[in-house]
């Protein structure tokens, strides 16, 4: 039910992205930068859950991080951008989110002190396009942050004209490959 895209772009970096097949809406967006001896780095995501690391796996370190503690993750929709971030206890007034045009990011604050976080869209920065306070709106609800910003109609037109391209894309299954084992 997944449609993924992998692009491979002349400085090194790649981007692999998700679609849903019948919607068409996307799910996951990573990118991969090769470091400065050209060996492959960890993916960052950008849109999308954070993998979870796998049952009984440990790390380098053998530090597990606080499963209370604040998760901050990103998940479009078709016109907003839109950000969640999951176990925030406080009630809604407690929240103050507004754009601060001099970083050209949003910021995510508590009367109480207890959470704070800056942010960029970088779908914006890559257009160029500046940041609208009147776009932004934000609610909460079980213990959920979830932060919407209104996608300009330039984005919107993007994305319209990169789901037509996709569309003329061959695609290509797991069986089709050159290589087969025996």
């Amino acid at each position: 039910g997944r449609r993924k895209v992998h692009y491979l772009f002349p400085d090194g970096k790649e981007m692999a992205e998700e679609y849903d097949e019948k919607s068409g809406e996307l799910l996951v967006r990573k990118w991969r930068v090769k470091s400065a001896l050209g060996a492959l780095g960890q993916w960052q995501i950008e849109v999308g859950e954070p993998a979870l690391p796998g049952a009984g796996s440990l790390g380098p370190e053998f530090i597990k991080e606080n499963n209370a503690n604040p998760i901050f993750m990103r998940k479009d929709t078709r016109m907003s951008f839109q950000w969640r971030i999951r176990n925030l206890p406080y009630p809604k007034d407690v929240y103050g989110v507004c754009v601060d045009q001099k970083e050209h990011c949003i910021v995510v604050r508590t009367t109480n002190k207890k959470y704070y976080k800056k942010f960029s869209i970088p779908d914006l920065d890559r257009h160029q396009l500046p940041l609208d306070e009147s776009s932004l709106s934000f609610a909460h609800a079980n213990c959920t942050l979830i932060i919407s910003y209104q996608k300009p109609k330039e984005i919107l037109a993007a994305e319209a004209e990169l789901q037509k391209e996709l569309k003329k894309v061959k695609t290509a299954h797991s069986s089709d490959g050159d290589c087969k084992t025996q």
